[in-house]
């Protein structure tokens, strides 16, 4: 639901400033917009519809119109939470969640954070006060950005929106490329702008008088229980079927993505929408519709399909890279794109999977293979000799084995994807790029916060923190936003996340499967063979592509360009493209993670427009302006 922008501080030009401002998100929300402008606050809100149609435009105020707020997403127990401010005194004009945020921040304060169920990024200004509040999701959910330049507060869902404010200095993040090539995904707090930092999730910001603080209200804990098995399975398939109720409320349709996979199927079977959407690619290896449409089948519900055609996925690279604001290369983005395009032509809200498999142990790497519970019979300290041998070594088989066997988890756990090791990444920048955090230096402070934990725990902790957020959720929103539809994920729930501390590791990851009490319940609604299937992962098949002289030559041509020279080594880089392209290695993922930066790049510091942006405003602004 939406998208906002805005700034707190003088500024001349305000309003056409925040219009501007504003323009650059207009995909985020094209039926209206609203702008508060006054004495050097400035708030603009573009609106998707969803809840209470005719009268749910923002900004919103309170009574008096001493308090204003602009807020995206959904509060899933908002009628709880009105019944007892109603009960308090408050008068509501409105039937949206959103009003409930306004009362609730006058009653409550900043306790109301830890009231809320659901996801959202929302600011509130006091007029009277001069101080803003703001907030983020328990999960990271919803994106906010903020950053602080020549005495200007600025903040929004999208970093681009920052762009056309004349304070606004926009500069390359050197510290950001190296990380990156490791993770994947942006992983550092500040972005790769300088100065543009990504308020965490499940944490508020203050903002009093030039002082900003930023404070932490909730922290994700594992408790394990000793209730039998069945009783678990009981409570997960209780608080799914109830989750996926509460994320359907809704005034526009609603559909469901659908993936072979557990997670996707699960909320589709207990949510039964009308429509379920998937695509995949011609070749049978990287395609998930006809398990799709077989569940579908069953469910008694309409799949409707897209094949992708290469051609069509190179063509929009760009404006990928332009909709994510930073650089992104899981190349799940690129279908989830496309995906989320083919939904948009019949619903404006769809319910997806993300975060079963970080609440409820899925990933692979997660599971402790035979042969490596075998292996750990050997005593400890050779064990561990030979995994810091083996750290030293090249990439050869066997490598992986001997460190997960030999060194703790935190020596070698950084979440679910790993491109170039540290090491590489060194190597193949400019040195005046090496300078930035170590790769144990972002995990560290996260695995410190568990040290008592087990193993499967500390993954999965780290995952919450790191992948979740900057991987899986950011595509997420951005490409379903770039679309104007609303993706909602259930298991990433408070009640959810309060059942899945319970489950015991024995019966996350055990030696049947991984998320084993999940699958159980899943198994209620969906035949064996789906609640069973092994994960697959939007598969994308770029190694093939790579291999393609079309697609190699348009590689080449960014790898011997301007950008590539400033960045990277270029004799290296092209020697990685060229023992790929020759079949002589399979470097795919490393050549399409250096790829997606220099897209990236070309779109945010070469280009002097961005031609492929349409405006997708469906009627004139509707303006809620105080100047």
């Amino acid at each position: 639901m939406c998208g906002f922008t805005g700034f707190i501080g003088e500024t001349n030009n305000a309003f056409d400033v925040l219009t501007e401002m504003m323009e650059t998100i207009v995909h985020r929300g094209p039926d209206s917009s609203g702008e508060f402008v006054e004495d050097g606050a400035a708030l603009g809100f573009r609106r998707l519809s969803i809840i209470d149609l005719e009268a749910g435009s923002q900004p919103i105020y309170n009574e008096d119109q001493s308090i204003v707020l602009i807020f995206n997403g959904e509060i899933y127990n908002f009628m709880e939470l009105r019944d007892d401010l109603v009960a308090k005194g408050h008068n509501f004009l409105t039937h949206t969640d959103s009003e409930v945020l306004i009362h609730g921040y006058e009653e409550y304060g900043k306790d109301l954070v830890a009231k809320l169920r659901g996801m959202f990024a929302f600011v509130i200004w006091d007029r009277s006060e001069k101080k803003l509040f703001a907030a983020r999701d328990m999960f990271g959910i919803k994106p906010f950005y903020y950053s602080q330049m020549n005495g200007t507060l600025l903040f929004g869902s999208e970093i681009k929106s920052f762009i056309p404010h004349p304070h606004f200095q926009k500069e390359f993040n050197e510290k950001a490329l190296k990380p990156y090539l490791t993770f994947q995904y942006p992983v550092l707090n500040e972005t790769f702008f300088k100065g543009v930092y990504k308020l965490p999730a499940a944490h508020y910001m203050i903002y009093e008088k030039g002082n900003l603080q930023i404070n932490r209200y909730w922290t994700p804990q594992f408790k394990p229980s000793d209730q039998p098995l069945v009783k678990l399975v009981d409570e997960i398939d209780d608080v799914v079927r109830e989750s996926v109720i509460a994320h359907k409320i809704s005034d526009v349709k609603v559909g469901s993505f659908l993936s072979s996979g557990v997670d996707s199927s699960y909320v589709a079977s207990v949510l039964k929408p009308d429509k379920t959407f998937t695509v995949g690619f011609g070749n049978q290896n990287f395609s998930e519709i006809d398990n799709a449409k077989e569940l579908s089948n069953e469910l008694g519900i309409q799949n409707i399909s897209e094949i992708l055609d290469p051609d069509a996925c190179f063509s929009k690279l760009a404006e990928i890279q332009y909709m994510m604001d930073e650089p992104h290369s899981n190349p799940s983005i690129v279908p989830l794109y496309f995906l989320a395009e083919l939904a948009s032509k019949h619903v404006t809200v769809v319910l997806s999977g993300e975060g079963a498999d970080e609440l409820f142990g899925g990933y692979a790497d997660y599971d402790t293979a035979p042969a490596l519970k075998k292996y750990k019979k050997i005593p400890l300290l050779i064990r561990k000799q030979l995994g810091v041998v083996a750290k030293r070594l090249p990439e050869v088989k066997g490598k992986s084995f001997l460190i997960k066997g030999g060194l703790p988890v935190e020596d070698w756990f950084i979440g679910q994807a790993k491109i170039f090791s540290e090491e590489e990444a060194v190597s193949i920048v400019k040195p005046y790029l090496r300078n930035s955090l170590k790769v144990e230096e972002i995990v560290k402070p996260i695995y410190d916060q568990v040290k008592q934990e087990d193993d499967l725990t500390k993954m999965q902790y780290l995952d919450l923190h790191l992948w979740l957020v900057d991987d899986i959720l950011l595509k997420a929103d951005k490409m379903s936003m770039a679309h104007s539809i609303e993706l909602r994920v259930p298991f990433l729930d408070r009640e959810v996340m309060a059942t899945a501390s319970k489950i015991p590791t024995k019966y996350r990851v055990n030696h049947i499967d991984t998320k084993y009490a999940f699958r159980l319940a899943a198994g209620r609604s969906l035949p064996q063979k789906s609640a069973n299937r092994k994960k697959i992962g939007f598969p994308v098949p770029i190694r093939h592509w790579i291999r393609t002289d079309k697609y190699y030559q348009e590689i080449k041509e960014y790898f011997t360009g301007t950008a590539a020279s400033t960045f990277f080594d270029q004799e290296k880089i092209l020697q990685l493209l060229e023992d790929h392209y020759q079949g002589k290695t399979n470097n795919g993922r490393k050549i399409w993670t250096i790829f997606m930066f220099l897209i990236w790049y070309k779109v945010y510091f070469e280009s002097n427009s961005i031609p492929f942006v349409e405006t997708k405003s469906k009627q004139t602004k509707q303006l809620v302006t105080t100047r």
